[in-house]
């Protein structure tokens, strides 16, 4: 792992590039395109960008028009804001008309850190899915971030796109293929199966990692397309592990972890447990130590293994 590099700065650089190639993208900012890093593609291509102001609902019904007017349009706000405050614009005008509207929204989870509970989200996931026709992507690292929104910038139709607040490992190379819809499969094993989102992918491995000097060799799967998610890659694993844990900085319910139980009862039933958010709320404080608190670091990933085998 090289340096760490938050996803949301990693989308601001990915959309000024994606500008230069396609003059048909538009891209739509509730006031807060310093956080989001819509500010990057505002400098560039100031004719293109729109900041709506603290109007989300009304963001995501223009981002509707202009996607049906023939645009490509990135909205961005905080996940809070884009799938809770917004969410009967995103599923009316976007989901029901099949909008090519991408719903980038940042500071999700967990690691919104001392913005505290009202702007911690952690059922963004859990809402998007439910929209018929909603892709919902999550990338791991700023290597991700950039191949993945330039999949999802040049396929049609509507999709939300997560990206966090906080500076997480750079896992990826260049050069790795990372294709919407596939996950990635990051270590081999053959005890458990390991199947993270976002940020938790790293804490993934480090916990693959440890339990590696124990002698138990677990599988690490990327899903950063929770949907349509890679059903072929969760059922090889459930098969030939016997064993799944899901990590995600999400509500353990309606996320990651819903998602690929769903795809385990129907065609591979195994033993499961899930790290993530446990029905509560958040609080205001450090991202790292928001994590400890909440059991979702790497060691709570490696304890929640043990407890499955």
């Amino acid at each position: 792992m090289a340096d760490k590099i938050a996803t949301r700065q990693a989308y601001g650089e990915a959309l000024v590039e994606l500008g230069k190639e396609y003059d048909n993208l538009v891209v739509m900012d509730a006031d807060l395109s310093g956080s989001t890093k819509t500010a990057m593609f505002a400098k560039e291509f100031p004719e293109r960008f729109f900041n709506m102001g603290i109007a989300e609902q009304n963001m995501y019904g223009a981002a509707a028009g202009l996607a049906l007017s023939g645009k490509v349009v990135c909205a961005s706000t905080f996940a809070m804001f884009a799938t809770g405050r917004a969410f009967e614009i995103v599923r009316n005008s976007i989901g029901y008309t099949g909008a090519n509207v991408k719903v980038c929204a940042s500071h999700a989870g967990i690691t919104v850190g001392e913005d505290g509970a009202s702007h911690q989200t952690f059922e963004d996931i859990a809402l998007m899915r439910t929209i018929p026709g909603m892709t919902v992507v999550n990338p791991s690292d700023a290597v991700a971030t950039k191949k993945l929104l330039r999949q999802i910038v040049e396929m049609d139709g509507p999709c939300y796109f997560r990206v966090g607040r906080a500076a997480v490992p750079v896992f990826y190379r260049e050069d790795d293929e990372i294709t919407l819809g596939k996950g990635n499969l990051i270590r081999e094993g053959k005890d458990a199966t390991i199947i993270a989102t976002g940020i938790m992918v790293s804490k993934a491995y480090e916990a693959a990692e440890a339990l590696a000097a124990e002698g138990i060799d677990a599988r690490v799967i990327d899903i950063h397309t929770i949907k349509p998610i890679d059903e072929e890659i969760i059922i090889k694993a459930a098969s030939e592990t016997g064993a799944i844990v899901t990590a995600e900085e999400h509500s353990v319910i309606g996320g990651l972890g819903d998602a690929v139980a769903q795809v385990v009862v129907k065609n591979c039933p195994c033993r499961m447990a899930m790290v993530g958010q446990l029905d509560t709320f958040g609080e205001s404080g450090k991202p790292d130590q928001l994590l400890e608190k909440y059991h979702m670091t790497a060691a709570d990933i490696a304890e929640a293994v043990r407890k499955v085998l």
